[in-house]
């Protein structure tokens, strides 16, 4: 009878969860802080809308370097530090921010912000899903969009506080908070166990297995881990290997659903709806209260999403978000287009980017980032993310830039904007179609061994 060895001390799964996904409150706080901020920056500092374009994509920026290095930290410091990492250099950044002087002292902090969100997007998704068992994956993962939304609302309600006295510094130092949080927190938390195995730690990965997934099956877990890193031992996995035939399929899906979730136009609405609001004549506080219930929103429907991921399944929920979305983006621009009551304008608005977020919560919030952790196989698994991190977040950097040009009045304005939008998410609903397989249900070594033997990943039968 194998001896298992027990942890330092004991940790209830709900704080394992907790911790581990609390990194998404730094993403989704700095995500959405810059909707409240960019309305009193932009009048003091005399702002372009490309100036607001550059402020807000820089984040976006510092993250496509922080998840280009990711995939070598993670693998050398494992997932736990990395994000321990991630904390300690978005403190850094946001205190930079809080007292920067001028116009590019704070693109530079959004910058170094921006390498400690990468770090986190791409490894918090990595820690939950390889800590997780494997009927609990798809809720234990979606942990981390709601902890993202949870953030972006945060930043939400802190915006709408801090607004009648215009103190936007106040705003940026609000990171602060998740960032220490998430630091002390994970001191007390252990290496997920498939990192473990692999570096040659049998024994903590046990202890991590009894403490995550309880002691049923223990001994056939840790075996079909040591099965998938007996098979990779012949070489570290990198970037080069995702090319190969039998995981190319996944990093296609990967990279469509990284992709997808920026271009379909999301972070559009989170860092920009109250300044749209503003354009289209409502007063300050009014529209920072609007970003408030659409942050409630978010919260509330991701929060749904953890108790049917794993019963409906990744691909239904993202077909379904699309179709939500592409219908409330048209109504949003036909309400621009042909509405000129201000009231009534603000109304529709308000009521189609709520249903907006709804179908976006729904689908390509919360799976996208269970899938893309699931997918990738272990070798290859942090170089995958960091890749899709990659691509994720120069889609963001992409469409937070550009959106204040094409919406100016000049060019697309807000109602044609909506439908570029619209558009890209009848793309989008055509290539998850045919390109997207489910996963619900699989441990990530039975996804693996499939890819292994170029078996296609079929969902369960349908009951």
């Amino acid at each position: 009878m194998t001896r298992t060895a027990r942890p330092r001390r004991t940790i209830s799964r709900t704080t394992l969860y907790f911790f581990g996904a609390l990194g998404g409150i730094l993403f989704g706080y700095d995500l959405g802080v810059i909707s409240g901020v960019l309305p009193f920056i932009g009048k003091v500092w005399s702002l372009s809308s490309s100036d607001k374009g550059i402020i807000t994509a820089s984040i976006s920026v510092g993250a496509v370097v922080g998840a280009i290095f990711s995939p070598r930290v993670n693998e050398w410091l494992g997932r736990r530090r990395t994000i321990m990492a991630a904390a300690v250099i978005v403190v850094a950044g946001t205190l930079a921010a809080t007292f920067s002087p001028a116009f590019v002292a704070l693109v530079v902090s959004r910058l170094v912000i921006g390498v400690g969100i990468g770090f986190s997007s791409s490894t918090v998704p990595t820690y939950l899903s390889e800590l997780a068992p494997a009927r609990l994956r798809g809720a234990l993962g979606a942990l981390n969009q709601i902890f993202i939304v949870l953030g972006i609302l945060i930043a939400f309600l802190v915006s709408y506080g801090l607004g009648s006295s215009s103190n936007w510094r106040a705003m940026f130092a609000g990171a602060i908070v998740p960032a220490v949080i998430l630091f002390f927190g994970l001191i007390l938390l252990p290496e997920t166990p498939r990192w473990l195995l692999k570096n040659g730690r049998a024994e903590e990965a046990r202890a991590v297995l009894v403490s995550s997934h309880g002691t049923a099956d223990v001994d056939a877990e840790l075996a079909s881990i040591r099965e998938v890193v007996r098979l990779d031992t012949e070489r570290r996995g990198t970037i080069r290997d995702l090319w190969a035939p039998w995981v190319r399929p996944m990093l296609i899906v990967a990279l469509l659903l990284a992709a997808g979730q920026q271009f379909c136009g999301v972070n559009a609405v989170n860092a920009y709806f109250p300044t749209m609001l503003i354009s289209l004549g409502f007063a300050t506080q009014a529209a920072l209260l609007s970003g408030v219930l659409l942050g409630v929103t978010k919260f509330l429907f991701t929060a749904w999403v953890v108790f049917v991921v794993d019963r409906w399944g990744r691909k239904p929920l993202l077909l379904i978000g699309n179709v939500i979305m592409v219908v409330t983006l048209v109504g949003a621009g036909l309400s621009v287009l042909t509405v000129s009551s201000t009231g009534v304008l603000g109304v529709l608005m308000l009521i189609t980017m709520v249903l907006y977020l709804v179908g976006y919560e729904l689908g390509w919030g919360a799976v996208v980032w269970v899938m893309m952790a699931e997918v990738f196989p272990l070798r290859e698994r942090a170089a995958g993310m960091g890749v899709a991190s990659v691509v994720l977040w120069a889609a963001t950097g992409i469409v937070t830039a550009v959106f204040p040009l094409m919406s100016d009045p000049g060019a697309l304005g807000i109602g044609g904007s909506m439908f570029v939008f619209a558009a890209v998410n009848v793309v989008l609903f055509a290539l998850t179609k045919w390109l997207v397989p489910e996963t619900k249900g699989r441990s990530l070594e039975q996804i693996e061994l499939d890819l292994r033997a170029r078996t296609p990943l079929r969902g369960p039968a349908k009951v």
